[in-house]
């Protein structure tokens, strides 16, 4: 009788983290990352492409006045995604340095040495997503629309992240022996400490859980429930990845902070599930001031269509409509609405 075998076994990994190209040496996890972006940017440019923003009207109709295509400008994409650099690196190091209080209280001058220590992903994203929309509303570019557009690309970028970190060894969680158990015993250098012990590949694991997100969010936009574009998607989007992230880190190497309920949490949960808890209660802000907006405006258009001279005008002489079209101007062409009445949610 044939011993018992088990399915899965410890991944042993045996590459070298780093290539030389051209007589530079270069890591795999970085290559991997600038491809990961690229895709990213390519696929937001895709989305802006399609994403109207007048919702009353076609994605390829043309503002008569000032000539403005109805879409998302794709040159406003990159000015949009470099304002979000600044706010990724310092949210990033305020989260770094609440995962690593005790260090950063001993040593405060350090939190501004960014040769010393790293940043953190939670915080980066909130911060970038801060930094993108003030520069997003001072362009003049529908905040509620690109956070729309972005978010599905957000969520790969997330995903293809992490994953692009398991080329190079970092992010690996606890000592664990079970299946799936992932070690590295090349030459290196790896980026996670003593990385020859099997551990939990915690960001294999957290990729794969934004993968789930990002199906779920592709669902749901597939089927219209955010066909508002308010950016209420993006929010649900960011706390179901935080959700997510914060189930993951229960498998970090990061000590325990708080206890609550019975429950021990290690910081970085702690500011994943406040992330959560914050952007549900923005989406539902969100959705619940368009959806007010919405009824104002129908109240707005039903009493002025009972006033004298308002609304219900007749036909013109001889039979015609003055020459209008529905929800049109007097010589034929749509009606676009003025620029502060368009949506910056």
């Amino acid at each position: 009788m044939l011993p018992f075998i088990p399915l899965f076994a410890v991944l042993q990994f045996t590459f070298s983290p780093i290539v030389t190209i051209a007589g530079l040496d270069v890591r795999l996890d970085t290559m991997a990352l600038a491809v990961v972006i690229l895709a990213c940017l390519i696929v937001a440019a895709r989305i802006a492409r399609r994403a109207p923003v007048d919702l009353d009207r076609s994605v390829d109709a043309t503002d008569p006045e000032y000539g403005e295509p109805n879409h998302l400008r794709r040159d406003d994409l990159l000015y949009v995604t470099v304002a979000a650099v600044p706010g990724a690196v310092i949210g990033g190091r305020v989260g770094y340095a609440l995962v690593h209080l005790d260090y950063y209280q001993a040593n405060s001058s350090a939190l501004l040495d960014i040769s010393q220590g790293s940043l953190s992903l939670s915080l980066a994203v909130v911060g970038g997503f801060l930094t993108a929309s003030i520069v997003a509303a001072l362009l003049g570019a529908p905040v509620g629309r690109w956070l729309h557009a972005i978010v599905l690309s957000l969520l790969l970028a997330l995903a293809g992240g992490k994953l692009a970190m398991a080329l190079g060894g970092s992010g690996q969680g606890v000592p664990w022996t079970g299946d799936w158990a992932t070690a590295y015993l090349g030459p290196g250098p790896w980026g996670s400490l003593v990385p020859a012990i099997p551990s939990y590949p915690s960001q294999v694991l957290e990729a794969l859980a934004t993968l789930g997100v990002l199906l779920v969010m592709a669902c749901l936009l597939a089927v219209g429930l955010f066909a508002r574009r308010t950016g209420a998607a993006f929010l649900l989007g960011i706390a179901l990845w935080a959700a997510a992230r914060a189930a993951v880190a229960s498998t970090w190497r990061d000590p325990m902070v708080v206890d609550p309920f019975g429950i021990p949490l290690r910081m970085e949960q702690v500011i994943c599930l406040a992330i959560a808890a914050v952007s549900l209660v923005l989406a539902a802000a969100v959705t619940a001031v368009d959806v007010a907006r919405r009824r104002r405006r129908r109240t707005a258009s039903a009493g002025g269509a009972g006033e004298p001279g308002g609304g219900a005008s007749g036909p013109a002489p001889g039979g015609g409509d003055g020459g209008q079209v529905p929800g049109g101007g007097a010589d034929g062409e749509p009606s676009w609405p003025d620029s502060e009445d368009r949506p910056f949610i």
